[in-house]
């Protein structure tokens, strides 16, 4: 039976927030692919809009049923979104020299994207049930590393670096939340740094050459540093007030990559400036701290580190965008959450905050 008191409960500023955020998105979208007259893709903002609307309904979906079921079935969850993940390497759709999406009809999903959500649940499914006062041990810590390890294995195999940072970082701030005990930490610390230079060798050669052109763009600025180089000509340029709606000469010039998606982030600052990304930037914090906020007010473990999960995978995929514009972290095709184009990208984020309005609404249930 339907509880009136999650009415009284529901969370209208943080839907309130996702929608400002998401309105910006569209309208940047727009620019980046209509600036100047040009005639391909300029119907994305329109997708934009009906994968926002798609995500919408998602994220009803999310908050009605408690999430206590995704408590329960976190396992499947689990388990059906790696098997869409295996589908990908047999059945996916080739573009640009990676497998990393699936065709359904007319429609394309990211099963990548999807894997982040299901791998909160399942992460707050299991450490929810492991918390201990002196922090987690190495035996304790086998089943998540092999839970982050089977989904990362799979999108490197696409290969898709950039998501399977965000699976490690996702997870590693849940666990990290946890606790983990000082021993434990300090293996863990050492097995990191013997582990960094092994990884380089597994690297495929344009991935070594996207960290080699982050440590030094200025190297091949006609070649693998130009889009970092006229990424942060467009944000510089945009200066405290920015040039104008539709006004971005880097954009306008098509200077700039991929704008619409990795790069909608250079647009937003040439054409805004620095108030405007600012005001982006704090837009974001706010619902950082909203969530934050849900799981303290929270007093069910699982509920708690839900929203945790949430609010890392909302945080890790601003920084490493921004941070990645504005030449401070390597090129690694990491989207800005709600604002550049992608559908994928963008349910997944709906779905995520729909949980964290789940948990907020019932919080009563555990006063």
């Amino acid at each position: 039976m339907f509880d009136r008191r999650l009415v009284a409960y529901f969370d209208w500023g943080l839907l309130g927030l996702t929608f400002i955020l998401a309105f910006i998105g569209v309208v940047t979208i727009y620019s980046a692919v209509n600036a100047g007259g040009a005639t391909v893709g300029q119907t994305l903002y329109l997708k934009q809009i009906i994968w926002f609307g798609a995500g919408m309904t998602l994220m009803a979906v999310c908050f009605m049923i408690s999430y206590k079921r995704f408590d329960q079935y976190a396992i499947v969850i689990y388990i059906g979104c790696v098997g869409l993940l295996g589908s990908v390497l047999v059945f996916g759709k080739l573009v640009g020299g990676s497998k990393r999406w699936l065709s359904v009809g007319s429609i394309s999903i990211q099963p990548s994207e999807m894997m982040k959500v299901a791998l909160i649940i399942v992460l707050a499914h299991y450490l929810s049930r492991h918390l201990r006062q002196n922090g987690l041990t190495l035996r304790e810590l086998t089943q998540p590393m092999v839970i982050v390890l089977l989904p990362c294995v799979l999108i490197l195999k696409q290969p898709d670096l950039g998501t399977a940072m965000v699976l490690v970082l996702i997870a590693g701030s849940m666990t990290l939340f946890c606790g983990i005990g000082r021993r434990t930490l300090i293996f863990i610390s050492t097995v990191w740094v013997v582990f960094i230079p092994i990884a380089w060798s597994f690297l495929k050669p344009y991935q070594k050459q996207r960290i080699l052109t982050f440590l030094n763009p200025e190297g091949d600025p006609l070649g693998t540093g130009y889009h970092i180089i006229q990424s942060k000509i467009a944000i510089g340029s945009g200066g405290v007030t920015g040039k104008g709606y539709l006004e971005g000469t880097q954009n306008l010039l098509s200077f700039l990559p991929e704008q619409h998606t990795d790069f909608i982030f250079s647009v937003l600052s040439e054409e805004w400036g620095f108030i405007g990304a600012g005001a982006v930037i704090f837009l974001f914090l706010l619902i950082l701290l909203w969530g934050l906020g849900i799981a303290h007010k929270c007093r069910d473990p699982f509920g708690i580190l839900m929203s945790v999960g949430v609010v890392a995978l909302i945080f890790w995929e601003m920084f490493i965008n921004i941070g990645m514009v504005m030449g401070l972290m390597p090129v690694v095709g990491v989207p800005l959450p709600l604002i550049s184009y992608g559908g994928s990208s963008t349910v997944t984020i709906m779905i995520a905050i729909g949980l964290l309005i789940n948990v907020s609404m019932r919080r009563f249930m555990f006063e």
